[in-house]
């Protein structure tokens, strides 16, 4: 299996790419680059992009996608992921995967593997439409899911702060987003479908067994 791994997570809101992400960096010892967490990074530096990226964000705007790309594009001529990457949240446009592919190229690298978290659209909404955040320190719950109730009904497990739902998680605001989502991936998965990279990863829940599956997935791919 080849030590180098350059990934792609992809998989609709709610689909867990966050948390596919730590389990696959933490066990290939990769770096998870994360858009959202290097734009919030970038915002607070006192910089011509810092002050733009500011700038979108403050408006509630998408950051363009010359600003991502350009930022991207940094973070990897830095070589601040020489060893690897998981990458969750990027690229969101076909312009962006075409744009991560030159950048690749030009540091003599490319994209190794693209995983598509297939998750059953009813799951997402009850992950969706059950989700509870404490309102002190941002702890997730689902009150759905065993395993992630809180102790106590309505309080936080590690602060004892109230746990409230967010005015956006609701079914009909999450279909529009799953619907904004299809209309940017599909051709995303398609083009990488094209390249020999796409998988597909059906998955309901993080678990030991589903967890050995994923580890088998890459390396079978990766060998």
């Amino acid at each position: 299996m080849k030590k180098e791994k350059r990934i792609v997570l992809m998989g609709a809101p709610a689909s867990g790419k966050g948390t596919w992400s730590k389990v696959i960096t933490e066990k290939y010892a990769l770096e998870h680059l994360s858009t959202g967490d290097l734009l919030r990074k970038v915002r607070e530096e006192d910089t011509e992009l810092g002050r733009k990226v500011r700038d979108y964000m403050d408006r509630g705007a998408l950051v363009p996608d010359d600003i991502v790309i350009g930022m991207v594009d940094d973070l990897l001529t830095r070589g601040e992921a020489a060893d690897g990457f998981v990458f969750d949240g990027f690229p969101r446009t076909l312009a962006q995967a075409e744009a991560l592919d030159i950048i690749l190229e030009r540091h003599g690298k490319s994209l190794d593997l693209v995983i598509d978290l297939d998750v059953d659209e009813k799951i997402l909404i009850d992950r969706i439409v059950y989700r509870r955040v404490c309102s002190d320190c941002g702890q997730p719950y689902n009150l759905k899911t065993a395993a992630m109730r809180p102790k106590v009904e309505g309080i936080c497990d590690y602060c004892n702060g109230r746990l409230i739902q967010r005015s956006d998680d609701t079914e009909e605001t999450f279909m529009k987003r799953l619907k904004e989502y299809h209309d940017q991936a599909d051709p995303l998965l398609d083009y990488y479908q094209k390249q020999g990279k796409r998988v597909s990863f059906s998955i309901s829940e993080l678990t030991d067994e589903t967890r050995r599956e994923m580890f088998e997935l890459i390396e079978e791919k990766l060998s």
